[in-house]
C-alpha cells in the first residue's frame, strides 16, 4: 500500500537553505553519499516507486531538468514535465488554484521560476512538498550539490572559507544562507552596484561573511573559489553594461594562486570561458565542476527521499 502523504504539521518544503537545520543537512549529505555509491555500483534502489514528481519550468534549464528527471526515475518514481506554455501559473489562473489542483495529483513539486514570492505562494497552498529549482533570489539545490562536492573532496565545510567572485545574485545569496546555517565563512567580492543585499539574502548573522572590494583579496586563503555568469537569466538586457562592470572579476590563475594550495574551484554552469573564469582555471586541476554538476542529481535524490519518506534507518 502506498504510504499516506504527510499532514501539514509534518510536511517540509525546500524553498531556501534556511528551511532546514544544520543537522538535517548532515543527514542529507550522508544519504547522498550512500545513494551515489549505490548508483555507481549499479545497485537498484527505488524507494519512491509509485510516487510522481511534477516539474514546472518558467525558466529554461539543462542540469535542473536532467538531474531531477533522471534522479526521480532512478528512485522508481515518475515525472510530469510542465513548461510555461503547459500551465496557467499566475496567468489565466491564480497560483493558489494551480497549487491546490496539481498537489492533489502528484506527490512532490519542483518549480524553476522568477520571483521567489511565486514559489512561496504556491507552497502555501500545496498539499505536497515543494522544491525550489531556482528563483531570482535563491538556488538552494545547487548549493547543496556544491557543499556535497566539497565534502567529497576535502571533508567538512564547517569553519572553512568560500570566496565568491562576481555578481551578488541568487547563488551569492544562497551561499550566505548556507554559511549562516552550516558554520563557515564567505568572502564576497562584487563590482560596485552589484553587491549582495543581506536582507534579500535572508541572513541575520553578519559575521558569516566579509566583503572585499578586490576579488584577489577575497580569494586569499580560501578553501573554495566559486563564481557564476556575469549576466543571469532574466537580465540579458544588461549584458553589455555588465561586461564592462565585471571585467576585473574573472577568476584566473592568479586568484587561485593566492587561495590555499589545495583550494577547489566551482561553477554552477553554464560557463563562459574568458568572461567570469579563464579556461585554464575551469579546465585545470583544481576545478571540480563536473563532479559538482553530477552531484546535483545525487543530493536531489536524497532531498526528495527525505521530503517524501523522512529519515531512513
Amino acid at each position: 500500500m502506498k504510504p499516506m502523504k504527510p499532514g501539514p504539521g509534518l510536511m517540509k518544503h525546500f524553498l531556501q537553505i534556511k528551511d532546514l537545520r544544520a543537522e538535517e543537512y548532515t543527514y542529507l549529505f550522508e544519504r547522498a553519499k550512500i545513494i551515489k555509491t549505490r548508483f555507481k555500483n549499479y545497485e537498484r534502489y527505488q524507494p519512491l516507486a509509485d510516487r510522481t514528481l511534477a516539474m514546472i519550468f518558467e525558466k529554461a534549464s539543462t542540469r535542473t531538468r536532467v538531474s531531477f528527471e533522471a534522479g526521480m526515475y532512478q528512485m522508481g518514481g515518475s515525472v510530469v514535465h510542465l513548461t510555461t506554455g503547459d500551465t496557467h501559473l499566475g496567468r489565466a489562473e491564480p497560483i493558489e488554484d494551480t497549487a491546490r489542483v496539481i498537489s492533489r495529483m502528484v506527490d512532490l513539486v519542483m518549480i524553476r521560476t522568477y520571483e521567489q514570492a511565486k514559489i512561496e505562494l504556491f507552497a502555501a497552498h500545496s498539499r505536497v512538498p515543494v522544491i525550489n529549482g531556482l528563483t531570482n533570489e535563491y538556488h538552494p539545490c545547487q548549493i547543496l550539490a556544491d557543499i556535497f562536492t566539497f565534502i567529497e573532496h576535502r571533508g567538512s565545510i564547517q569553519g572553512k572559507v568560500v570566496a565568491w567572485v562576481g555578481d551578488g545574485n541568487n547563488m551569492a545569496n544562497t551561499w550566505l544562507q548556507a554559511a549562516e546555517v552550516m558554520g563557515f565563512e564567505v568572502h564576497i567580492s562584487t563590482p560596485s552596484g552589484y553587491e549582495v543585499d543581506p536582507q534579500v539574502a535572508g541572513i541575520t548573522d553578519r559575521s558569516c561573511y566579509r566583503v572585499f572590494d578586490h576579488p584577489m583579496a577575497a580569494c586569499e586563503g580560501a578553501h573554495l573559489v566559486t563564481t557564476d555568469v556575469w549576466t543571469s537569466m532574466g537580465y540579458e538586457a544588461e549584458n553589455e553594461e555588465r561586461r564592462k562592470a565585471f571585467v576585473d572579476w574573472c577568476v584566473d590563475e592568479e586568484m587561485m594562486a593566492v587561495a590555499r594550495p589545495d583550494a577547489l574551484f566551482m561553477h554552477c554552469l553554464p560557463a563562459h570561458r574568458g568572461e567570469e573564469v579563464t579556461a585554464e582555471v575551469i579546465d585545470g586541476p583544481q576545478s571540480v565542476v563536473w563532479d559538482e554538476a553530477e552531484n546535483r542529481m545525487h543530493v536531489q535524490k536524497a532531498l526528495m527521499e527525505y521530503l517524501l519518506l523522512g529519515r531512513i534507518g
